[in-house]
């Protein structure tokens, strides 16, 4: 089974609309924080050492967004992070804000390590792919399809 990186996140005046409901590019800014949070927390990779000193980068190429119901000032929402896959130079996540029992977006993004000196796709440094493993889907057991 992989981990699942899941923060709360409070919903706040700077996040709506004038109709008091989330405006929705906020919750791209919210799923980028926690990617952020994911890599420092989840995975122990400083990410503003990566980005700065490393110069590796995490662009979004790929961007596939549901928006099921609105959320509003002063509610709370679990943002959850999953993998879903891990290529040489690309990962896959899925992100899911619920409140409750209730899902309020999912947001499918495909990130790609890049070098922010040249501008181009670059594989996986290992440190990252190391740590991405307790993330990674694991393939189901033959012995739990014999059962």
């Amino acid at each position: 089974m992989n981990a699942i990186f899941e923060r709360p996140v409070r919903i706040r005046f700077q996040h709506c609309d004038p109709a008091g409901i989330v405006f929705f590019p906020q919750y791209l800014v919210m799923t980028n924080a926690l990617v952020e949070d994911w890599f420092n927390e989840g995975m122990q990779i400083d990410y503003a050492q990566m980005i700065a000193q490393r110069r590796v980068g995490l662009p979004i190429v790929k961007l596939d967004c549901e928006f099921s119901r609105p959320s509003q000032m002063g509610e709370s929402i679990t943002l959850s992070l999953s993998v879903m896959k891990v290529g040489r130079r690309s990962i896959s996540i899925e992100i899911v804000g619920q409140h409750g029992d209730e899902i309020r977006f999912r947001a499918k993004q495909v990130l790609v390590t890049t070098s922010l000196e040249r501008g181009t796709s670059i594989d996986i440094p290992a440190d990252i792919a190391s740590a991405l493993a307790a993330f990674v889907p694991q393939p189901e057991s033959i012995e739990a399809h014999r059962s």
